[in-house]
């Protein structure tokens, strides 16, 4: 699982540096990872690279509907006002919901993890909290049988 938390660590720093250069297209997709030299990027394992890139493709072509959800539930912030870095974390989170097939509380404990990384010391919360209410919608009979598998 390290490598996957290597590759969303990339991919975040990816979608922050097209989204603080206004360049959120494919056409302006870079072909490594922004931040690192071809170098590093060379030593980096494959499936880093791969998982990496998925999810910076994935986002990308799916970004008006995830940005659409995205503002459905944050009601009190637009996603304009949402720090860079958060509204990233929650763009590839919701392509990894809407898209993926992980279980939906790896992928928010993964958006809190980068969060706390990478963002500043509160604003974990405020993804936490997008994310939950988000697969609750999506994932009714999943959190259900989830909840009553912590009963017994």
């Amino acid at each position: 699982m390290k490598t996957r938390h290597k590759a969303r660590e990339l991919a975040l720093q990816t979608l922050y540096a097209m989204d603080f250069n206004h360049t959120l297209t494919l056409e302006s997709m870079p072909y490594i990872f922004s931040g690192i030299t071809d170098e590093e990027y060379s030593m980096l394992e494959d499936d880093v690279k791969l998982y990496g890139m998925y999810l910076v493709r994935g986002t990308l072509e799916n970004l008006e509907k995830i940005d659409e959800s995205i503002r459905k539930f944050s009601l009190n912030r637009p996603l304009e006002r949402i720090d860079i870095v958060d509204r990233n974390i929650l763009r590839m989170s919701v392509f990894c919901l809407m898209f993926g097939d992980i279980h939906p509380h790896i992928i928010i404990d993964e958006a809190v993890k980068l969060s706390q990384d990478f963002s500043t010391e509160v604003n974990y919360k405020f993804i936490n909290g997008i994310l939950d209410a988000m697969q609750k919608q999506l994932f009714p009979i999943q959190e259900q049988h989830t909840n009553d598998s912590f009963k017994n």
